[in-house]
């Protein structure tokens, strides 16, 4: 991911509304799904540490830990949590074996060239019965401008998804599609109106546009609570757990 992008997930990402909705999914998969309270937790390519920053609030007897293998990330994400954050590639996770009860990874194994290796390190660093929670841009054919801008390497449909973690030795215990209510939306502004624009979709909307864009997200945060799947989606959340 380009040095610009950090700075501006970093400005935004407690703000805009898919961060929050990220943010709301990944924190419920894994309270609902992690094996026991006060567990440590891995955050997988951090970013700038908004998923951490929800879960201090969200799960507060937790133990958080990030990685990144951007240095400019993990001073971001260290200034704003307080937590360990550690420079290093999700391919090759600098962490002892069987250290952690869950793993939260969103939208960075697409971007790395073999997605099954990060995998297989998730499955390393995670102790038996642990979770990953894993989310991925969906759709080869959705790929943009806005995943040149961030570094998406490829998008990936929940079927292949869930193939990458069983290849991985990971038993699923949840897929599904999220995004759903605005794919409509993202379909329209990514491939018929942005044309060849070079900048990411990263960015604070009219708050009209972000509050509308909240509340069908917290229709479908609603529906995933009560154990419900979407069909399709700009998104993909699964959870695999290992034996």
């Amino acid at each position: 991911m380009e040095t610009d992008e950090y700075r501006k997930m970093a400005g935004v990402e407690d703000a805009m509304w898919y961060y929050r909705a990220l943010h709301r999914n990944v924190g419920l998969a894994l309270a609902q799904d992690a094996p026991a309270a006060g567990i440590r937790v891995l955050d997988a390519g951090c970013g700038t540490g908004g998923l951490m920053r929800r879960l201090q609030r969200a799960q507060s007897g937790w133990e958080l830990t990030g990685v990144d293998f951007s240095p400019l990330a993990c001073a971001f994400a260290r200034e704003r949590t307080g937590r360990p954050v550690l420079e290093g590639s999700v391919t090759a996770l600098p962490l002892a074996d069987a250290d952690f009860d869950a793993i939260a990874s969103c939208d960075v194994v697409c971007q790395v060239a073999e997605p099954l290796a990060a995998l297989r390190e998730f499955h390393r660093v995670l102790r038996p019965g642990g979770i990953a929670v894993l989310t991925m841009p969906a759709y080869r054919w959705m790929h943009s401008y806005h995943d040149r801008a961030v570094g998406n390497l490829r998008r990936y449909s929940r079927g292949e998804t869930v193939a990458l973690l069983r290849q991985a030795g990971f038993r699923i215990e949840r897929a599904t599609y999220w995004n759903t209510l605005l794919f409509p939306l993202a379909v329209l502004q990514r491939k018929l109106l942005r044309g060849r624009d070079s900048s990411s979709d990263v960015r604070l909307y009219p708050a009209p546009v972000e509050a509308f864009c909240n509340a069908m997200n917290l229709i479908e945060h609603a529906w995933l609570r009560r154990g419900g799947v979407l069909p399709w989606g700009n998104s993909v959340l699964a959870v695999g757990r290992r034996p």
